[in-house]
């Protein structure tokens, strides 16, 4: 258990919380307010940083990820600031990847710019649709033109850039989509994150489809045939899935969020940030307090965490078949073994094979496209006794 992790890696998230506008589909922990003090939230992450790697000392660190909320409304001199305090802390692999989340309607160059001389070597842009009505009905507040725009000043400025495109949207047919898919793939550099929309409780959209005014949704059955059509398209534009939303060429897939699907160690700062740390042996799940100035409190208390659980080998092991399932890589069933000390029930794995929903191969149970677009149920029937 003590080196479980090194088969996913090392990395650290960075949670910045603030937007310019709240999007009514969003569930992340984000907030809208006038003023931001950029100096004390420098400080409470460099303060975070200096208390866990007195935990975690020689490590390699493969990734930094600045999401959010919308991190490019941050000073670049505070992303500099972050990076170099992680890097004066743990030595940094050769191809370490940073990445820094933006949003069109807050893309400058020169700020871009800022950000590529602070280290960010990676940006990943919330564009959503490629459609101004869409754009409105999902509360961005941005225009497709402006998210063009702010494309073409990211790839200018940086070699890997990815961007977000949500669909099964009100009123979407499937022609529509390829042809809004298409669209996007040829503006696409190396990588697409295509996420279907879901109504998530607590959000605008949950609350106005409660009482019947979210109208024009798709089908369950529409969206499975968008869902096998973006599988379809982008495959055969040279970028297919590597995971259930996350398309990409070769070797272009995301390494910060690899370590999340492949199960490696990751520290999380800022409101309502995870962590996955082993410490001692133990594998730790912790989580930060979800508002900002609550967590800016504790951090000056002495710590950013609220709470810190030791994982036993049974969650443990759930956790790592949860995200094994979703990438094309699939799960290591020897490594599970060796977390949980037994095998996966033989005759479940033997059930989803003949139903085609699973490949055994070497070793490594991999989900078909069939098994991803029902992933949820392809785990609990492997979990449920």
């Amino acid at each position: 258990m003590t080196d479980d992790w090194r088969h996913g890696g090392f990395g650290l998230y960075v949670h910045w919380p603030f937007c310019e506008a709240k999007c009514p589909y969003c569930d992340f922990n984000s907030h809208v307010v006038r003023k931001i003090d950029q100096k004390a939230w420098v400080r409470a992450y460099i303060s975070e940083l200096d208390r866990i790697a007195l935990e975690t000392p020689n490590r390699v660190l493969n990734s930094i990820y600045f999401g959010g909320g919308t991190p490019s409304l941050m000073d670049p001199d505070t992303v500099a600031a972050v990076i170099e305090a992680a890097q004066s802390h743990w030595s940094g692999a050769n191809d370490i990847e940073i990445t820094l989340e933006a949003n069109p309607s807050s893309v400058e160059a020169g700020k871009f710019q800022g950000f590529k001389q602070a280290g960010v070597n990676r940006i990943s842009m919330g564009i959503q649709a490629l459609n101004d009505t869409d754009l409105r009905r999902l509360g961005r507040i941005h225009t497709v033109s402006e998210a063009r725009a702010a494309f073409d000043i990211a790839r200018s400025c940086f070699d890997r850039v990815s961007f977000d495109l949500i669909y099964a949207r009100q009123d979407q047919t499937l022609a529509q989509w390829r042809t809004e898919l298409t669209s996007a793939l040829s503006m696409a550099i190396d990588h697409l994150s295509l996420y279907q929309l879901t109504i998530e409780q607590g959000t605008a959209f949950a609350d106005r489809y409660a009482i019947g005014k979210l109208r024009g949704l798709p089908t369950d059955d529409s969206a499975a045939d968008m869902y096998h059509a973006t599988q379809d398209i982008c495959e055969a534009h040279g970028m297919p899935a590597y995971e259930i939303s996350n398309h990409a060429k070769l070797g272009s897939e995301s390494r910060h969020n690899l370590i999340y699907w492949n199960y490696g160690d990751y520290i999380g700062i800022g409101p309502g940030a995870h962590a996955r740390l082993t410490l001692g042996g133990t594998r730790y799940a912790i989580e930060a307090p979800l508002a900002p100035q609550r967590w800016l409190q504790f951090v000056d208390q002495g710590s950013g965490e609220k709470t810190r659980t030791a994982l036993d080998p049974l969650e443990h092991v759930e956790e790592y078949l949860m995200m094994g399932l979703r990438v094309k890589t699939g799960l290591d069933l020897d490594r599970y073994q060796r977390i949980l000390g037994s095998e996966l029930p033989k005759e479940k794995v033997d059930h989803l094979i003949e139903i085609g929903m699973v490949v055994l191969e070497n070793q490594i149970l991999r989900t078909t496209e069939d098994g991803r677009a029902v992933l949820n149920a392809v785990i609990r029937h492997l979990l449920t006794d």
